[in-house]
């Protein structure tokens, strides 16, 4: 009586939240995140222990065959489901279409076979090898795909285990007792009715954790980036530096400040529309040219900044010479017309830093480097001295492309 009471509540609790998942996969719209899988998954556990309560017990009947195929469908499609939530576009109802048919015609074959012990303890083997993988894969993505979500993830694969470790079990008990290992009062089944209930209660509101979790995290990106180029702005900027640093030892980082020349020249000469495309093109160029690892921003209008980590002095003018060249080099194809522009950037470049508070700092050293590259000619790179300092600055210019002393 306690175990059909628990099923009762099983069916209930994935019948209202196959509802709810489906309700929220609607109002995501285009981008579902795989909840319109878990909806199905619900619902598909939730009809097949509909069936296990209409049956009353192990028979061969075609309910049975039915009830069997949906239990197993319904890991597979939670499954997909997780797939789509990390971004696989996988599809639905093509692997569900195929392993019903497939398992259908397993489970005639074996009751012909091997009868109906061998049945059922297929269904609880092949479900305990489904989960087994799953947890597999949970705990690899803790260390690859879902690096973000540690805490999480280790939850899921707990949970996922205990469900594994359940359905190995009853296979053995099958294997063991036949089909009365089966019946409704029988104290496995009570623990087994017991633990489904609590996943059942869990796992939803842990997935829609998730969903808000991801959400949340796509609009903090949007928030920490400019618009049109997908550059970090000045508070992504900020907010990525000081997870930089408090991931690692305190190492030297350089600011290179980037400044387009002579972009009101072009906003004049070709419109805003082409400006604006310039600004995506050195964005796109920079990108490409730092190292990974580097931080790239455009704080407004026509000027970006290169953080760079794990270098010294030398590496960093090196890198900004590439960067400057990059830039002169890679020429930007006018819509609509068989003309290039080419564009050049002056680089400024501060001295070491090695936490977030030294950032403004180094903002107005590259700041100053910058418009003394400027007034010598644009197209240069310019190291920041300390204003007491009397040496001359260095700086890489286009003619040399070698760095040297400019007065």
């Amino acid at each position: 009586m306690v175990a059909t009471v628990l099923v009762g509540m099983l069916c209930a609790h994935l019948l209202c939240f196959s509802v709810m998942f489906l309700l929220i996969s609607k109002r995501l719209q285009g981008k579902k995140m795989g909840m319109d899988f878990f909806a199905m998954g619900n619902l598909l556990l939730g009809l097949a222990y509909v069936l296990q309560l209409l049956e009353g017990g192990p028979a061969w009947s075609l309910m049975s065959v039915v009830n069997h195929t949906l239990t197993l469908a319904s890991p597979v499609a939670y499954w997909l489901g997780a797939m789509r939530f990390f971004g696989q576009p996988v599809p639905l109802l093509r692997p569900l279409l195929a392993l019903a048919v497939a398992y259908s015609v397993a489970q005639v074959l074996v009751q012909w076979s091997l009868g109906p012990v061998a049945r059922y303890a297929m269904l609880s083997g092949m479900s305990a090898l489904l989960f087994l993988i799953m947890a597999i894969t949970v705990i690899y993505g803790v260390r690859t795909f879902a690096k973000d979500l540690h805490g999480e993830m280790v939850f899921f694969a707990v949970l996922i285990s205990g469900i594994c470790v359940l359905n190995a079990l009853k296979f053995m008990k099958l294997l063991e007792g036949g089909l009365d290992a089966l019946q409704m009062d029988r104290n496995f089944q009570l623990v087994f009715y017991i633990y489904m209930s609590f996943l059942a209660t869990v796992l939803p509101p842990s997935i829609v954790w998730l969903i808000l979790r991801r959400l949340t995290d796509e609009l903090r990106g949007i928030a920490a980036r400019a618009p049109m180029t997908q550059l970090l702005n000045r508070r992504g900027l900020k907010e990525t530096l000081q997870l930089c640093f408090n991931a690692r030892k305190t190492e030297a980082a350089y600011l290179l400040m980037l400044d387009v020349d002579h972009f009101k020249r072009i906003n004049d000469t070709y419109g805003h529309q082409i400006g604006d495309a310039v600004l995506c093109h050195v964005a796109e160029v920079l990108r490409a040219t730092a190292r990974r690892g580097d931080l790239v921003s455009r704080l407004g209008g026509e000027e970006f900044v290169v953080i760079c980590l794990d270098t010294d002095t030398q590496g960093v003018l090196h890198l900004a010479e590439r960067l400057r060249l990059a830039v002169e080099k890679q020429a930007l194809r006018i819509s609509d017309s068989d003309q290039s522009l080419h564009c050049t950037v002056t680089i400024g470049v501060s001295q070491s830093f090695a936490n977030k508070s030294a950032l403004e700092d180094a903002m107005q050293q590259a700041d100053t480097a910058l418009y003394r590259g400027k007034a010598s000619g644009r197209n240069r790179v310019e190291l920041f001295q300390p204003a007491d300092s009397h040496h001359p600055v260095q700086s890489m210019s286009s003619s040399t492309r070698q760095i040297s002393p400019m007065i």
